[in-house]
């Protein structure tokens, strides 16, 4: 019987049924195992969509791009999947899911659908079943996917693990300018997107990101200096001689999603990033995502397993090292080596 269910639920998704699809979303969300076992055989209709994912800063617009690729995309005939994440709160675990409200004008339009997911505590800027439900709309036919994580920090980066395609928003005026220039997110960008370009410093914003680009292969130590400049200056152009010609280098685009402007330049960066994947690096891309997506998933099974198995033993570790009896370090080792030996 519950073969003959998951048979119906893979067929009824493969055949875009929207209410069995967005069931199956729920139930990945909420770890039922019947769920699992239609993303696994769902698997192999997978790979035809493009999965760009989208991040930024909170305030950078990145619903409001969102809402605009989505109008360029419709207009040309593509159908679209939006996965939208939102924070929980770490007090009630409740999240508004409010992106959605900003996309009504979609919300009736058969060639999109928008599915808003609550972290539920997971870091990283994503829901922990954010590539399930990226799976089942790839699955679905949809043949462009949008994910748009919550505002991200500096580290925040594990789109790059659901997306081919990665687009960093920034916005002028955020007061982050330097932030930006942290490791995390330049490695995280394949595109960089300075939206809100009608405000001022915009150009300041797309200098300070040009050079971030040209320095990005220097050492820390022993970098390009140059006699014209004054001591320990960074001769920027010497930097962009030396690098990399084959590697990719993220292109930045201003954009004003609020009027429209600039959206067809993104895509056209994204759709060239699409290009040089498909020329070998894509397939690299696709081992790494894989590797990490198997290394996410078994955390998250021995996590499960211990703390059910250890739940007691747990307990009474707390009470000993809230009396100072022992300390984490010690109860820990002890109840991963009980772990394993049971």
């Amino acid at each position: 019987m519950i073969r003959f269910a998951r048979v119906n639920r893979l067929e009824a998704v493969l055949s875009g049924d929207v209410r069995v699809a967005a069931r199956l979303m729920r139930d990945a969300d909420d770890r039922r195992p019947e769920a699992f076992e239609v993303l696994c055989a769902l698997h192999a209709h997978t790979g035809r969509a493009r999965i760009v994912g989208v991040t930024g800063n909170p305030g950078s617009g990145k619903s409001t791009l969102v809402d605009r690729i989505v109008a360029h995309h419709r207009a040309a005939g593509r159908r679209v999947g939006v996965v939208c994440v939102d924070p929980s709160s770490p007090y009630t675990g409740g999240a508004i899911l409010g992106d959605r409200i900003r996309m009504q004008r979609h919300a009736t339009d058969p060639g999109v659908f928008i599915r808003s997911l609550a972290t539920r505590g997971h870091l990283g800027g994503l829901s922990r079943s954010c590539i399930d439900v990226a799976r089942i709309l790839d699955a679905m036919g949809f043949e462009e996917i949008l994910i748009e994580t919550v505002g991200v920090g500096q580290d925040e980066v594990e789109v790059t693990r659901a997306a081919q395609t990665t687009v960093v928003v920034t916005a002028p005026g955020l007061g982050d300018e330097i932030q930006a220039i942290k490791a995390g997110i330049l490695e995280a960008a394949d595109v960089f997107c300075v939206n809100k370009a009608d405000r001022d410093g915009a150009d300041a914003a797309v200098r300070d990101l040009e050079m971030m680009l040209a320095l990005a292969n220097e050492p820390v130590y022993g970098g390009a200096h140059s006699a014209h400049h004054a001591p320990g200056a960074l001769d920027v152009a010497a930097a962009v001689d030396r690098a990399d010609t084959t590697a990719w280098r993220p292109p930045i685009v201003k954009t004003v999603a609020s009027r429209g402007e600039g959206t067809g330049a993104l895509l056209e960066a994204v759709e060239a990033h699409g290009t040089f994947l498909a020329g070998g690096d894509g397939l690299r891309r696709a081992h790494r995502r894989a590797r990490e997506e198997i290394l996410a998933r078994i955390r998250e099974a021995l996590m499960a397993e211990a703390t059910s198995e250890l739940s007691g033993g747990i307990d009474r570790a707390v009470e000993r090292i809230v009396a100072r009896q022992t300390d984490p370090y010690s109860e820990a080792d002890r109840l991963v080596a009980s772990l394993l030996a049971g």
